[in-house]
């Protein structure tokens, strides 16, 4: 009997629980967000992030969270998005922080920072090596929490209208950089200047700027800046693996249900993984056609590369001199790229090396 009992307990409460379930669905609230993305919609992979990750959202709550994307310009300029989500003008935001550089030094450790780490090296101090704990308690002075949403990996070194073979020729170049780069390649003798994707070409075309860095061949070639800059300067020193963010403000966050939540942090993982690949994928063929289309391809030289590594070191010292919120950050970041590099060393790079290598001999 109590045998019986007891089924026929476990049964009902079986029962319960699946008429449970769409009910507690039904009872959750109709959420309509906007989201302001720093980039144009004709770049559509790095824009794109946004979009996969406002179609997931969608998808996990049944259709009742909706965020609706606007591109650069639409509701805010490129550049205007931290602004924005802090403010509460939208709810959220899609963007590279290393353009707030200017408000503080410490934003470029959650995008890139020169002779930094790569994007699979990023992703594993934001998610296990105290990255994500490090940077939620400096965004949160700026009522936001903030959330990896994309990877660019290792960026290209920009176009120049003439070589740079040394660092002289660098001298008085006005070139679109952003973040602690820029302040890097004026101690070079270059002449930063920071612009938004959208104002890169015709600031290039009408020789505001003489040189200009954006993201790789892919997204290089949409914007057409081998129309006008014929050099392709390769490895982007300053951006080994780039990280795009999603910011949230933290009032509008605290007020969505714990499911809600979930989704939306699952949704800026799935976005995160998605660009990294696209990038993957559609950057080899675009630096094809570009090659074709009669692009010089250039390295830096390591006369350039040392003395950009040597300012960087010097930079990033006088910087933690002064702002202890960078410090707090800039110690145990050095600490986790030391091991990861020396990690990389043994394994990856001495197979990939090799790949490179046996592939150029035509094996």
């Amino acid at each position: 009997m109590e045998r019986r009992s007891f089924i026929k307990k476990a049964a009902a409460g079986a029962g319960a629980g699946v008429i449970a379930a769409p009910a507690i669905a039904a009872e959750l609230p109709a959420i309509n967000w906007r989201l302001a993305s720093s980039f144009p919609k004709s770049l559509d992979t790095i824009y794109g992030a946004a979009d996969t990750f406002t179609k997931r959202v969608h998808q996990l709550t049944g259709g009742k969270f909706n965020i609706r994307v606007f591109a650069a310009g639409e509701v805010v300029p490129g550049l205007g998005v931290l602004d924005a989500v802090q403010s509460g003008t939208v709810e959220c935001g899609h963007s590279a922080s290393y353009y707030y550089y200017g408000k503080d030094a410490t934003f470029s450790f959650d995008c890139a920072v020169p002779f930094g780490l790569t994007s699979r090296q990023q992703t594993a101090w934001y998610d296990q090596g105290g990255g994500k704990e490090l940077l939620r308690s400096f965004f949160k002075d700026y009522g936001i929490i903030n959330f990896i949403a994309g990877n660019s990996g290792t960026q290209m070194g920009g176009w120049f209208r003439k070589e740079v073979k040394t660092v002289a020729d660098l001298k008085g170049t006005k070139m679109r950089i952003a973040g602690l780069a820029g302040k890097v390649m004026e101690r070079l003798g270059a002449v930063p200047q920071q612009l938004a994707g959208g104002d890169i070409y015709p600031a290039l075309e009408k020789g505001t700027i003489d040189a200009a860095e954006w993201v790789g061949p892919y997204d290089d070639e949409k914007l057409g800046f081998y129309k006008i800059a014929p050099y392709y300067y390769y490895p982007g020193w300053w951006e080994a693996g780039a990280s795009f963010t999603l910011y949230v403000n933290i009032k509008e966050w605290e007020k969505l249900p714990k499911e809600y939540q979930a989704a939306l942090e699952c949704a800026s993982y799935e976005a995160h993984v998605v660009m990294q690949a696209e990038y993957d994928f559609k950057n080899p063929t675009a630096l094809g056609r570009l090659l074709k289309n009669g692009v010089k391809l250039r390295n830096y030289s390591p006369d350039i590369m040392d003395a950009a590594y040597k300012a960087t070191i010097e930079q990033m010292n006088e910087e933690a001199s002064k702002n202890s919120k960078f410090a707090k950050i800039y110690e145990p970041w050095k600490r986790f790229r030391s091991d990861q590099n020396q990690w990389a060393s043994i394994a990856e790079s001495t197979i990939q090396n090799y790949l490179i290598k046996a592939g150029r001999g035509g094996k």
